[in-house]
């Protein structure tokens, strides 16, 4: 059965395609490339203890992102309009996985602007004791980059582009400071912990969770699809060159650790690159990790709140949410679904319950990329004929292989976290009337 495609209303102002390659690497740099990577690792290597297996699941996560990057290319390619998966599920799947998808995304991407601003206000005042409360820094940061957005989207991106350089260059700063401060060979073995091979599998399924979540972000260059200058080429190079360059990252930070610690060393650690540091430079070395979690923080920030008006105003344009919000000023900025947005990132911020918020949420993300998924095998079986300017290499295989890697880890967050995966169950279910709603006030 064909779904219809809405057209979308006018709206005063329209995005503008100025965007190009070195945007879409660097708002996928600048939101994968979190804290996750100085953290995961301790969780990591509490469940494999030894080299091949501990980088064996960071490898495999990166194919899990490769794969999905490669689908979503073609998806987004194919239906070029700003506002993440949420687009192209709903032109595939109809109007009601759209709002699910929508409407999880919107509220996550505030959340994690949020939390990482809160993160961001609480290193600032170890480093600066005389700063005022964390909140109020957060709610700073997020102002400043709200401001700067307002803007229009070529400050919003050249402000992308420089802290994510500056994230960059801050990590391989501190791969090359490991590298020679160190004293290991990462591959030096260390005291083995026997597996069973079942045992091991279980351990590696576990850690392969962290990593698919220390991975997520890989997808931010599809929410300016319709602001990428010749988007057919331009938005599969970003996603696939962005993949491998955050997955090259990830394994020389992960080298880097081993070249000055062992694994038992971090294994346990919920910060592993603060263990990795104190070796190195002792005590006083951790104000030289807080000012660089600052920097990596930053374009992060920028980031999410690039991406969260995208998707509130795709929305807005096909009836989903006030009609209001997808109005574009004259910089190519939706002004009113960015400021919508941010208030609600600022009241994660003040309530405090973004936690809870990221928490509750963090089993759409992955569901999301499974209609995602799913929507490419829709539309290749109903609009084969479509203009597709990028098509996904390997599909249906691997696409099914994304499909089937998603289905896995949905079922393993659900075991590993029932009570939140309850509450995402129960949003799910509520989410059925509140979508009717919104579609009776829209008619």
């Amino acid at each position: 059965m064909t779904v219809p495609r809405q057209t979308a209303p006018a709206s005063r102002g329209h995005l503008l395609a100025v965007l190009g390659v070195g945007f879409g690497l660097a708002v996928i740099i600048g939101n994968t490339i979190g804290a996750g990577i100085l953290r995961t690792p301790g969780s990591i290597a509490a469940n494999l203890h030894t080299f091949w297996p501990y980088m064996a699941v960071w490898i495999v996560g990166a194919l899990y992102a490769l794969l999905g990057a490669n689908a979503l290319s073609e998806l987004a390619t194919m239906v070029p309009r700003s506002g993440g998966q949420y687009v192209f599920v709903r032109h595939g799947l109809g109007d009601y996985a759209g709002f699910v998808v929508g409407w999880s995304d919107w509220v996550s991407t505030c959340g994690t602007t949020a939390a990482v601003s809160i993160v961001i206000g609480e290193y600032t005042m170890r480093l600066f004791p005389y700063a005022r409360r964390e909140q109020v820094i957060a709610l700073i940061v997020v102002a400043v980059f709200t401001l700067i957005q307002w803007l229009g989207v070529r400050s919003g991106s050249a402000v992308q582009n420089v802290t994510s350089v500056i994230k960059a260059l801050a990590l391989v700063v501190f791969v090359v400071a490991c590298f020679w401060y160190g004293t290991r060979t990462p591959w030096t073995p260390t005291a083995l912990t026997l597996h069973t091979d079942a045992s091991l599998l279980v351990a590696f399924v576990l850690s392969l969770q962290a990593v698919i979540y220390t991975f997520d972000g890989w997808s931010a260059a599809i929410y300016f699809s319709e602001e990428v200058k010749d988007h057919g080429r331009n938005i599969p190079r970003a996603m696939i060159s962005g993949v491998i360059g955050v997955a090259v990252i990830y394994l020389l930070i992960n080298l880097a650790f081993l070249a000055v610690v062992s694994l038992p060393t971090i294994a346990g650690s919920t910060f592993a690159a603060g263990v990795v540091v104190e070796r190195m430079f002792g005590v006083a070395g951790q104000n030289l990790l807080r000012g660089l979690v600052i920097l990596i923080l930053l374009s992060a920030v920028s980031a999410n709140v690039l991406m969260a008006p995208r998707v509130l105003y795709a929305m807005a344009k096909d009836g989903l949410f006030w009609r209001g919000a997808s109005e574009v000023n004259k910089g190519g900025t939706p002004d009113v679904a960015l400021m919508i947005s941010s208030l609600l990132a600022a009241g994660f911020i003040v309530t405090g319950t973004f936690e809870t918020v990221v928490a509750k949420l963090a089993f759409f993300f992955v569901a999301n990329y499974t209609l995602s998924f799913v929507t490419l095998f829709v539309l290749r079986r109903r609009e084969p004929d479509a203009p597709r300017p990028y098509r996904a290499w390997g599909h249906p295989y691997t696409t099914g292989l994304a499909v089937l890697a998603s289905v896995t880890f949905l079922a393993g967050a659900t075991i590993s976290d029932l009570r939140s995966s309850l509450w995402a169950i129960g949003l799910l279910v509520i989410s059925f009337p509140a979508f009717m709603m919104v579609k009776k006030r829209a008619r």
